[in-house]
Order: structure tokens, then sequence, then C-alpha cells
């Protein structure tokens, strides 16, 4: 009998410990390194005073994304994802000790938020994939859907408090506190990851590395309705990524609290659409919801650069954070229910670079247009440039509009493949 709170199906944390120590973990970790998400680019704003050097913290973490991220899902497919995302979790710790070094120093270097930029990328890239591919064993497949709504409860819910005290914390103290608070939120983590379980490794083939990493990326090809995904969710991010320009947003403001609620305004619209997001249950066809979803994403963050009072801006925020946690709901539930367990890892490997890559090429657009124009040109210009090439992508793709998880071949063999074997 599944057990509800609000709505949500809490069945996938009863039924086992294992997904519950992950999740939790999960939501400890993102609570700190969201706060500190918010702290970096405050301190470089602090620091340099532009647009364009906030915004080119994407530029450098670009090639860490891409790289490690393929390579971080054949590892997910290759050896005990415990022990890597315990050793990545460590590293993750270690660059925000070097964070909270730099901001005692009595003047803070710029270039190493840009370097620890990139080993924080270069980490989570490596340690994404295996996070998702234990996640899709630890839960059944009927409960994929619920795991996904829980997922993006914690994601939601981190993402108001991480970032409403990072805010607070950096304004009031300075962004050396919120690194400090974020190293307590590692040693956590670390706890409750250390006393997972170790699962063991796929069998190995012998194919090597980059022979493996071609076999993911040839799966990926003869899969254009998930090839849809990536490409819809890339582009609304690269296109429309709001968050790295905000602290120059809240300056237009006088309220001494702009800064916060506009870090809250996106993840309050997620948590919102997650909480009543019980009709989804009723959708079957997931591609047209991630479409749609999309497509308001796109009209919401319009609304946000274009509105001069604050009421609006946060309600643009709002809109389009409940489009882009829906989006993810359709899509990790999509993933998971159709993507076999042997390239699981691979294809987290490939989604953790559409849904990373994306916001660190779209900070980047963002502070270059800035520059280039106004800061109200380029995030009203990107919502509305969002919008008008997801309906591309979806005239290209028609599979991912015809998706349907009642009659998809893939959803199928997944189901029969899990129901099959018991070490799942």
């Amino acid at each position: 009998m599944s057990q509800s709170f609000f709505g949500l199906d809490l069945t996938p944390l009863r039924q086992s410990a294992q997904y519950r120590r992950l999740y939790t973990a999960g939501f400890i970790s993102m609570l700190g390194s969201q706060a500190t998400y918010v702290a970096v680019p405050f301190q470089l704003r602090l620091l340099t005073h532009s647009t364009l050097a906030v915004g080119s913290i994407g530029l450098v973490e670009l090639a860490p994304l891409v790289v490690f991220g393929l390579y971080g899902g054949v590892l997910a497919d290759r050896m005990n994802r415990r022990r890597l995302i315990l050793i990545m979790e460590l590293v993750l710790m270690a660059s925000t000790a070097l964070l909270l070094a730099n901001a005692l120093l009595a003047h803070p270097i710029t270039w190493i938020l840009y370097f620890d930029a990139g080993i924080v990328a270069a980490a989570s890239s490596l340690q994404s994939p295996s996070v998702s591919a234990m996640n899709q064993i630890f839960v059944s497949p009927d409960l994929q859907r619920s795991a996904s709504v829980l997922a993006n409860v914690s994601g939601t819910t981190a993402s108001i408090i991480g970032p409403a005290l990072g805010g607070i914390l950096a304004v009031a103290f300075g962004p050396g506190s919120v690194y400090f608070a974020n190293v307590v939120t590692f040693s956590v983590s670390l706890y409750l990851l250390y006393r997972l379980h170790a699962t063991p490794p796929p069998e190995l083939s012998s194919e090597g590395v980059i022979e493996s990493m071609r076999e993911g990326i040839s799966y990926a090809k003869s899969r254009p309705d998930i090839v849809g995904t990536y490409v819809v969710d890339l582009l609304a991010m690269i296109l429309a990524f709001p968050i790295v320009m905000l602290p120059f947003v809240a300056a237009r403001f006088h309220e001494s609290y702009a800064l916060a609620i506009l870090y809250c305004a996106l993840p309050v619209g997620a948590l919102i659409a997650t909480l009543t997001s019980r009709w989804t249950r009723r959708v079957h066809r997931y591609g047209r919801a991630i479409v749609v979803a999309a497509a308001l994403w796109g009209l919401g963050i319009a609304l946000f650069g274009d509105s001069s009072t604050l009421w609006l801006v946060l309600l643009g925020l709002a809109v389009a954070g409940g489009a882009d946690s829906i989006s993810g709901i359709f899509r990790n539930t999509m993933w998971n229910e159709s993507i076999p367990p042997d390239v699981r890892g691979r294809m987290a490997g490939i989604e953790m670079i559409s849904y990373s890559l994306g916001p660190t090429a779209g900070q980047f657009r963002a502070g270059v247009m800035a520059a280039w124009t106004t800061l109200r040109f380029s995030l009203t210009f990107g919502g509305l440039a969002c919008t008008g090439f997801v309906g591309v992508v979806t005239a290209a793709l028609p599979s991912l509009w015809s998706f349907d998880a009642r009659s998809d071949e893939h959803v199928a063999e997944v189901r029969a493949l899990r129901e099959g074997d018991v070490s799942f």
C-alpha cells in the first residue's frame, strides 16, 4: 500500500532504505551547494562589478562538463558506483574548503573562483551518472514517476532554502560564511553515503572505455525521442537560463531582500507545481508534456526579463520554475522507464551534459548579450527564443511528440528486464 503526504507518493522512500539514504544525502549536499551557487557569483560581482566576468563562470565549466560527463557515464556502467560517488563527494568538499580559504584572504583571488568552478563541474559530472543509475536500481519500474516527483521535491526545496540562506549569509556575513556552511553539509552527506551498501558493478565486457562510450552514444542515436528530451532541455537552458544574472536584476530594486527572494522564486514555483502534480499520473504522452513545459519556461523567463516591477519579475520566475519542474518529472520518468539498466549510466552521462551544459552555456550567453546590449534585452530575447526553438525541435523530432508510455516498446522491454532480474 502506498503512503502519501500532500498528494506525494512516499512509497519509494518507505520501501528502500538504500534509496532513502541516497535521497537524504543528495538533499543535504544540494542544500549547501545551492547556497554556494549564490555566493560565488555574488563574490565575483563584488570583486569585478562585471556581468561578463560573472557570466564567464559558465565558460570555464563547459569542457569539464562534456568530457567528464561522458566519462562519468561510462564509469557508472563499469565500476562500483558507491565508491565513485563517495570519492567525488570528497573532491566537492575539498573544493568548497578551497573557496573558504580564499574568502578568508584579505584580498580574495578572482582566478581561484574560476578554477574551483572547473573542479566542481568535473567532479559533479563524474558523480551524477552513478547517482542516476543507482536511483533506477533502488526504485521499482512502477514507482519511477513517484521517485521523479520526490526528486523534484528534494531539488526544489533545497533550491529554496539553500539560495535564501546563501543570499542572506553572503550579504550579512560575507561569502566565506556560506562556504563554511557547505563544508558542514558535505560532512553529513558523506556519512550517509558511506552507509550505502555497495552495489556490484555491471558485468564488464571486453570493450575499452572509448568503445563503451561509443556504444552509449550509438544507443542515444537510435532513440530520437530520448535525444529530443536532451535537445529541448539544452536549448531551454542555453537560451533562457537567468540565475547568474539575478544579482544584477536585484540591483534594480531598493528592497534589501530582493536578491534572496529572486533566488527563491524559481524553486518556489517548482515546488508548488510539484506538490500539485498528481494530475501527471494520468498523462502517458511524456514527450508532449515536456515540449509544452519547455515552451512555458521560455515565456516565464521572457516575462521576468521584461518586467520592471518586482512582483511581475517574481511571477515570471515562478511560472518558469513550475514549468521546469513538470518537464523534469516527465523527463526523468521517461528515461528511467525506457532506458535499459545496462546503458543507464552512460545515458545518464549524456543527460547530465544536457541539463548541466545548458545552464553553463546559458550563463555565458546571458552575460555576453547583457554586456553587448542590455540586461533586459538579454533575458527577454532569450525566453522568447527558447519558446520558438522548442517548436522547431518538436517538428524535427516527431517521435518525441508521439511518445506514449502505454504502447512504447522500450518501456515494455525495460519492465520485462527489471521484473526478470532479481539482482535489481
